[in-house]
């Protein structure tokens, strides 16, 4: 580089940063624009949640006690159930019968003491299983 052009260089160079303390002393003598004005409300406040305590629960120190039976004798659809319970504190009794498909009804009779359960399980009457005829057509001949 030739000695003229390197002393340009620098005279550019010290313009510039003269420029820059100029711009920084005129725009440093004046104070910042406000800030724009809303045209909207203030925006909502954040606030935690409140703390949750579970309510407590508090259950009548009465032992249950209670009686309950259905039935449904149907004709259309052949459905014949039923049931019937008794609970008298740990005490539960009941029994359930139902009608099974082969003809015979089945009854369940049970009793808990609090210690277990007890079934009994017996069946009235004779299975059936008559003779179905084939749902399939004949071959032809």
């Amino acid at each position: 580089m030739t000695k003229c052009l390197l002393i340009r260089r620098l005279f550019m160079l010290q313009i510039a940063v003269v420029v820059a303390c100029v711009v920084v002393v005129v725009l440093g003598d004046h104070p910042p624009p406000p800030p724009p004005v809303s045209i909207y409300s203030d925006p909502p406040q954040y606030h935690p949640p409140p703390r949750y305590h579970a309510p407590v629960e508090t259950y009548p120190d009465v032992p249950p006690k209670y009686t309950y039976n259905y039935g449904v004798a149907d004709g259309y659809s052949g459905a014949n159930y039923g049931h019937s319970e008794n609970r008298d504190g740990y005490k539960t009794e009941g029994s359930y019968t139902v009608d099974l498909p082969d003809g015979r009804q089945q009854t369940v009779t049970y009793v808990d003491n609090g210690d277990g359960l007890e079934a009994v399980v017996t069946y009235e009457g004779e299975a059936q299983y008559p003779e179905q005829p084939p749902s399939y057509p004949k071959p032809y001949a």
